[in-house]
């Protein structure tokens, strides 16, 4: 028997989070994509339809880590991301998919959430719908940790990736020798709350 859930604003992330870790099998990523889900069902983050997967991919992370769950494709926001507008798209695939821990459909599925969050206006952490900076640290951490061993200095991790890519094309564009000095050193240092 398969569970339909309903959009409502009656029902809160909480309430989305805790029927999808029902049907999950517990593990650290079907924890953060419940988050990620639930976020996204109530309409926080920047997710657009289907999270940014492809409809298989979609219906494929459900079938996998929310077995018996059904879920509306379309953000219940409305949001929808113009890829056309992000030139470095491919750039991050590949960057995430080079650092990446294990080569499999979920390693792909987090990529293309991940970038898709990358066209939001927020952190990242709040773009993607996880509840605090911490369980960002630590999906990355657990799926890309060379990568997120590069971030050494904690920058914040929408900056970290896009300077990531900058220095793998060999482009420095800051203005200080080193971010110790930089008056921009809030901006990519400080707190993300």
């Amino acid at each position: 028997m398969q569970a339909q859930v309903e959009i409502s604003p009656a029902v809160t992330r909480q309430q989305h989070y805790d029927d999808l870790l029902a049907f999950s099998d517990g593990s650290a990523n079907s924890v953060w994509l419940a988050r990620i889900i639930a976020s996204w069902l109530v309409g926080e983050g920047a997710l657009p339809d289907r999270l940014g997967l492809t409809g298989s991919q979609f219906r494929q992370l459900l079938a996998q880590r929310f077995a018996g769950h059904e879920l509306t494709e379309y953000a219940p926001s409305g949001k929808n991301l113009d890829f056309s507008r992000m030139l470095e798209k491919q750039d991050l695939e590949q960057l995430l998919r080079q650092f990446s821990a294990a080569e499999h459909a979920e390693t792909e599925w987090l990529i293309a959430i991940i970038v898709a969050a990358c066209l939001g206006s927020d952190h990242l952490w709040q773009d993607l719908g996880l509840w605090s900076r911490p369980e960002l640290s630590a999906m990355l951490k657990h799926n890309f940790p060379r990568l997120a061993e590069r971030n050494h200095k904690d920058m914040k991790w929408k900056k970290f990736l896009y300077k990531q890519l900058c220095e793998a094309e060999g482009l420095y564009v800051c203005r200080a020798p080193s971010c110790e000095v930089c008056q921009d050193y809030p901006q990519c240092f400080g707190p993300e709350e």
